[in-house]
């Protein structure tokens, strides 16, 4: 949100009130510090009609340091508010009185300056690099009296909208990312950015999955610790600063130290929640019926048959949308005309080895039977603007429709039940659609709670995702959800998607631009509509999603009003296609199968650690090579394989090689042709037909491999293979976990530089050979 017009002006209405003095510091003791800031004080005149704002500084986390900037504390703060992991490491506070308040944690370093009228922040690391800080009219709150509520006849009395404005200095080269899965620029320098979950597709400002959360390139991230609207202006008000601005009373963020994104992130998941690890038959391929298309089980079982006639691996079968009744979501229920005997069905589905998901959202039809059980139980949002109890519906996206309110136990439960009578049915999955679209007037709805309605807006998917999660959890399935929408924390429930794409390859890009932003804001596992949501892809964009889709944590093929099987391509217009799609399909689901074991222990890594399994550049080349900060369309899968998605009909290709920290002599080295190397530091464009792409093997890398794996949940052991891309400068431990329980380091093979193999029966392949 943007106050200024220029340097020199204020925007008509906006009053500035800038902290600039420590009157006092309130109190210190072992944990925290709370100081007293005022306006720029002469002498004991301006202390009168002016407000001020309370700095209390504390520390969560070892390396993490948190301040609450407070005005007005007479009204209550209500919930919801982020689960944090709390631990009380060892600070140190150091006062100087009338100087300096010096907070030290971890590697961390906050220096307060407290000599009059000479306010400042200023965070150091470990190297006391300075990272940012508050200098110069950097801290306010701020009036505005040009809202409705403010009456120019109250005169004195008038009521004011009060915000709480940060800015924190930006230095000298310094880049912006994170804030969630965001499909604009992957650089965030120059944006205004509105952390405020909307249902705007991929080809927008908005975005599904808004995270209060961001890395520097300089080596800190900073959490902003509030579910509700967090407005940013990221070099795009002040060009030397990142403003952030709440409208209330209080505001806190979090400085968390690094110095490397890696760190940053590790401890950012150890305070907002590490992901949970999804069962290893999610990995496989997914198939949906797509959403507006006609389907009934003889369809679905055509689709069936059709992969495996074609050879196609299949894993997951996903009923969406219209697996239920129209006008009736969410009532649970098979359409008894086109699923006549549901449980049936998915027996049978199930004996042939498909794992099932189905379509679920939070609101309740007005047509659904369960609606009129939920307004007499009191499971659904309230109207807060009418004299007799209303619950609060309208007719988007479903006609009269309500909204399940997760804050009342008992609605919860009742949710609950719905969804382990299909669990007992045979389902294995939700793709927990929506959770966006929230309403938030606090004169128009009310929670069982009583709930900040405008935290709440946010806040609702959180406790959506976590309901069906733990639902599956409690009932023995292993949670796995398909979640579109996020907020801090939802980490712990993947699978998330990018929602509603179109059927282009500029699309295509936005998506891994969407992806890498999400990743780094300490989401591990994510996937995306293969071939677009929007339209019919052609047949080149197909195969080039495709083999996108396939290296990354989770595979989907799903379309709005067209399927997305391979042979959807009829012969007459495009010849030769549907046999050239399959091929394609085969070839890019048999490649992720092998790779299971490196997949397998990426994700446990980032179980450990926070770490992505589908990686920007920087997060692994970040301290070696500057030249990656800004590369959005290459990642790393894992730690050790570069991959560059083709986003072009012709099948031009460019991509950037990163410098590491290798001594070995090794190079990088193609997946598919071993003889083929690339020197680091440099750019190449190459040119790939449907069978290859760039992928790219990391010099001295030993990458666990099981040829001939077939299903994502298959023996790993079976024909395990180590490919080495040495010379290795020393052993290598290569740490193997299996399908049957994901959580844990089954066994260890150790490689020499001799590139002999112990530990277990394994067969060492030399990439170099």
């Amino acid at each position: 949100m943007k106050f200024t017009e220029g340097m020199w002006k204020i925007r008509g209405g906006i009053q500035p009130n800038w902290m600039s003095h420590v009157e006092r510091i309130i109190s210190t003791d072992e944990t925290s510090a709370s100081l007293l800031l005022a306006k720029l004080t002469r002498h004991r005149g301006d202390t009168l009609n002016a407000g001020t704002l309370n700095a209390k500084i504390t520390s969560p986390l070892e390396g993490v340091t948190a301040v609450k900037f407070s005005h007005w504390h007479g009204e209550e703060e209500l919930g919801p508010d982020f689960q944090l992991n709390v631990s009380q490491p060892k600070v140190t506070i150091q006062n100087e009185p009338g100087k300096n308040l010096k907070y030290v944690n971890g590697g961390l370093t906050l220096d307060v300056n407290t000599s009059t009228n000479n306010l400042a922040f200023d965070y150091t690391d470990a190297k006391e690099k300075r990272l940012t800080g508050h200098s110069f009219r950097s801290i306010a709150f701020v009036n505005d009296i040009t809202t409705e509520k403010t009456k120019w006849e109250d005169s004195i009395y008038a009521q004011k909208d009060t915000y709480i404005l940060l800015e924190l200095d930006v230095s000298v080269n310094e880049k912006i990312y994170g804030l969630g899965e965001r499909f604009g620029p992957f650089v965030k320098n120059g944006q205004t950015v509105e952390v405020w979950n909307e249902d705007g597709g991929t080809s927008s400002e908005l975005a599904y999955k808004n995270i209060p959360f961001y890395i520097s390139s300089r080596g800190y991230g900073v959490f902003i610790n509030n579910p509700g609207k967090v407005m940013l202006e990221i070099q795009s008000e002040r060009t030397t600063r990142v403003n952030i601005v709440v409208k209330g009373e209080s505001l806190e963020y979090m400085i968390i130290a690094g110095p490397t994104p890696k760190d940053i992130i590790n401890r950012y998941t150890a305070l907002t929640g590490r992901p949970s690890l999804p069962p290893a038959w999610s990995y496989g391929l997914w198939l949906t019926t797509s959403f507006t298309t006609s389907y009934s089980e003889e369809t679905v079982t055509g689709f069936l048959d059709g992969f495996k006639e074609r050879n196609i691996p299949l894993a997951v079968f996903h009923f969406d949308c219209f697996w239920m009744k129209s006008y009736q979501w969410c009532d649970f229920e098979f359409d008894e005309e086109n699923f006549p005997d549901p449980k049936a069905y998915i027996d049978r589905l199930k004996a042939k080895g498909f794992k099932t998901c189905v379509w679920i959202n939070p609101y309740i039809g007005q047509a659904s039977p369960l609606f009129a059980e939920g307004k007499k139980n009191g499971y659904f949002v309230m109207r807060a603007d009418k004299p007799r109890p209303t619950v609060w519906q309208w007719d988007e996206w479903q006609a009269g429709m309500a909204l399940v309110d997760f804050t009342n136990p008992a609605a919860c439960e009742w949710y609950s039940s719905h969804l382990k009578r299909l669990m007992d049915m045979g389902i294995d999955s939700f793709k927990t659609d929506f959770g966006e679209r929230i309403p938030f007037d606090p004169r128009i709805v009310k929670y069982f709670n009583n709930s900040d309605t405008e935290k709440m807006h946010n806040y609702y998917t959180f406790i959506y995702n976590k309901v069906v999660f733990e639902t599956m959890q409690n009932h023995g399935k292993p949670g796995c959800l398909f979640a579109r929408s996020a907020t801090t924390g939802g980490q712990q429930f993947p699978v998330h998607w990018g929602g509603d794409c179109e059927s282009t390859f500029e699309a295509m890009a936005e998506t891994l631009r969407g992806g890498l932003s999400l990743t780094l804001s300490g989401f591990a596992f994510w996937a995306h509509d293969i071939g677009g949501f929007e339209g019919l892809p052609e047949p080149a964009l197909y195969k080039r999603w495709v083999q996108f889709g396939s290296l990354g944590s989770h595979t989907r093929l799903h379309g709005s009003s067209s399927y997305r099987v391979p042979w959807i391509y009829d012969e007459k217009d495009y010849p030769g296609e549907a046999e050239e799609c399959s091929k394609v399909l085969r070839e890019s689901v048999n490649r992720k199968l092998e790779l299971m074991p490196y997949l397998l222990r990426t994700a446990l890594e980032a179980k450990e650690t926070g770490a992505s399994v589908m990686r920007a550049m920087l997060l692994e080349f970040g301290e070696t090579d500057p030249n990656v900060w800004q590369l959005d369309t290459q990642y790393m899968l894992g730690s050790e394989l570069l991959v560059a998605p083709v986003f072009s009909r012709d099948g031009e290709v460019s991509f950037y090689v990163p410098k590491t920290d290798n001594k070995s002599g090794a190079k990088w080295r193609s997946w598919f042709d071993h003889k083929k190397t690339y020197e680091e530091g440099n750019w190449y464009t190459e040119t790939h037909g449907f069978d290859t792409l760039p992928i790219l093997v990391r010099p001295g890398a030993a990458v666990a491999y099981t040829p001939g794996l077939n299903t994502a949940d298959g023996d790993v052991l079976k024909g395990l293979q180590v490919l080495v891309n040495g010379p290795l400068e020393q052993e290598k431990k290569v740490e193997i976990v299996e399908a049957g329980d994901v959580e844990k380091v089954s066994k260890t093979v150790t490689v020499g530089v001799d590139l002999k193999a112990s530990g277990a029966d394994v067969q060492v392949v030399d990439l170099t050979k």
